[in-house]
């Protein structure tokens, strides 16, 4: 549940602080005291969307803290696998800071995105206002809260499943079978770039090889004449000495003074020497090439031009271009393959829809069973809440296959004796659609895990005794969780068992909301008020003071 909500500099609310209690917790306050604000403030620690709009003028920026207490399992499991923790006490504490040009969150003092905090928040606090009984003027929701009562998420998982497979299959099916015109078309331009990519006969790392041996076949004369001139320089010819004969020479001069001490400029001539036979060797290996003397500059250049060519449609180089040839190859047997997979398709289509079907029979099983279950509560909640008269019948009839099932349902409401039932988003007061409301919350209020249930505004379009019905609905549910009600009706604040007063001041021209928890005598004092809005007169003191009493007992 929600222990406390902290809230700084959101709209007229300077600071202020609030302490929420187990049971039935009941907002009230002249309009625009800023009991709306207080919601907006319990969204944004929820994870819901903020506007920049909530910070109160002049300031920079908001805060919204709130602290969670005694969670249940599915809630704390939840937050531990998104990787948070609770502190030492097994609370949650969440802060919320809007700034002019964005905001941060924290949970338990670690940072997260609105969607985690939204994903986490979904096991801590339901919300309920107008928008939820909008939601009643809408059949295609009715499901939803049939599929809560019948405990139905087995049935749910495989139809939705198989129906998804089902599509699956369609969607390939209706791939496949393509125009037969379109589908040859395909099949020649495959055809074409296959055998263009398979004459060119590409390996990876060709291009570079190529550049290299057109830069040596470009200049192959000119480098045979440099290597010819370098040649004679190092072996010389019949009739001038090379630099290898003069080295030999140089060393037989040398020798042949028979000094012990020159032997070391002997041996370095023998190294030079055998040098000079290595370079002589490396020429002569590189003139004499059949490698070298046979290369073609034009046709490596025309080999380029064509891998070039190849490139600019079917990749920027050999390795894409002959990804490119295998994905064609794989697309054409695909191709020429169809037929025997339209038919794998078209058997693999009957007998998905055969169990699509059979599926689908039993979630609206399951629907029929909690919708005869679920009219009787609803009808049984609505009469506590002063429409003795009603009936409220649910019909499951067959409709179109969707992901949520083949169910079209509707819920037939007739309020008075005498009258037949009738489509309720058709002829339901906002009244009776915020009593349906309840009734409908109080039904499956043990059927989720969230432990706080907010009604903003429920009382809408009631008075008097349904509103006391209302009050004790409210009380009803807040025996086995938290719930707290913004409400203008004195008939509902007196069964409040914690009831906080919103109050509106002006102060050196700025505005300001205070929230306090109201003692036994103040709460008399609260309820007098909304029921007159005048002054309280004893009279009405004491009115106030025997339905405060009243719903205690």
């Amino acid at each position: 549940m929600i222990k406390s909500l902290h809230i700084e500099n959101i709209a007229v609310i300077e600071k202020t602080d609030i302490d929420f209690d187990i049971g039935f917790n009941v907002l009230t306050g002249e309009t625009g005291a800023g009991k709306s604000i207080i919601i907006d403030a319990i969204n944004a620690v929820l994870g819901e969307r903020t506007s920049k709009d909530l910070i109160r003028a002049g300031c920079e920026k908001a805060v919204v803290s709130a602290l969670f207490c005694d969670l249940s399992n599915e809630a704390k499991n939840l937050i531990i696998e998104n990787g948070f923790e609770l502190d030492d006490d097994g609370n949650l504490l969440v802060l919320r800071t809007l700034t002019l040009s964005g905001g941060t969150i924290k949970i338990n003092g670690r940072p997260a995105t609105a969607s985690i905090l939204k994903e986490l928040s979904k096991n801590l606090i339901n919300i309920h206002g107008q928008h939820d009984n909008q939601r009643l003027l809408n059949p295609d929701n009715y499901y939803c809260y049939l599929d809560l009562l019948a405990e139905n998420q087995k049935e749910l998982t495989e139809y939705y499943n198989e129906f998804k497979h089902f599509n699956d299959v369609r969607r390939e099916l209706n791939s496949q079978e393509t125009d037969e015109g379109e589908k040859q078309r395909r099949i020649d331009i495959l055809q074409y770039q296959i055998k263009e990519l398979e004459d060119a006969d590409i390996a990876v790392g060709e291009i570079d090889e190529i550049r290299r041996k057109l830069t040596i076949a470009e200049n192959y004369e000119k480098t045979l004449t440099a290597l010819s001139d370098a040649s004679f320089c190092i072996d010389g010819s019949e009739n001038a000495d090379g630099a290898m004969t003069l080295a030999k020479n140089a060393q037989k001069y040398i020798e042949s003074a028979k000094n012990e001490e020159l032997s070391s400029i002997s041996n370095k001539l023998d190294d030079i020497i055998g040098k000079l036979y290595e370079i002589s060797a490396d020429i002569r290996s590189f003139t004499e090439s059949e490698e070298y003397r046979d290369l073609d500059a034009e046709k490596l250049r025309e080999r380029l031009d064509t891998l070039r060519r190849l490139m600019l449609k079917y990749g920027d180089d050999e390795q894409k271009m002959i990804e490119f040839l295998a994905k064609a190859k794989a697309e054409l047997e695909k191709i020429e393959c169809s037929d025997k997979r339209i038919e794998e398709l078209s058997l693999e289509l009957d007998a998905s829809t055969e169990r699509l079907v059979s599926l689908g029979e039993k979630l609206t099983e399951t629907r029929k069973k909690a919708a005869q279950k679920f009219s009787q509560q609803v009808s049984e909640v609505l009469r506590l809440l002063d429409m003795p008269n009603v009936q409220f019948i649910i019909n499951v009839n067959r409709d179109r296959y969707t992901r949520h099932g083949c169910d079209a349902v509707e819920f037939l409401i007739s309020a008075n004796a005498g009258e037949s039932v009738k489509p309720l988003h058709k002829i339901a007061s906002g009244g009776e659609l915020s009593r349906t409301m309840l009734a409908i919350k109080s039904v499956l209020a043990d059927k989720d895990d969230v432990d706080t249930l907010i009604f903003d505004e429920i009382d809408t379009g009631i008075s008097g005794r349904a509103a006391d019905k209302v009050g004790l609905q409210l009380q009803k549910v807040a025996d086995s969780r938290q719930v707290i009600c913004v409400t203008h009706l004195a008939q509902i604040a007196a069964y409040a068992q914690n009831h906080l007063l919103i109050e509106k001041s002006v102060s050196n021209d700025r505005t300001y909301t205070s929230v306090t928890s109201l003692d036994n005598e103040s709460q008399i004092r609260e309820i007098a008020r909304i029921m007159s809005g005048t002054e309280i007169t004893e009279n009405l003191y004491n009115s106030a003071k025997e339905l405060l009493d009243r719903s205690k007992k």
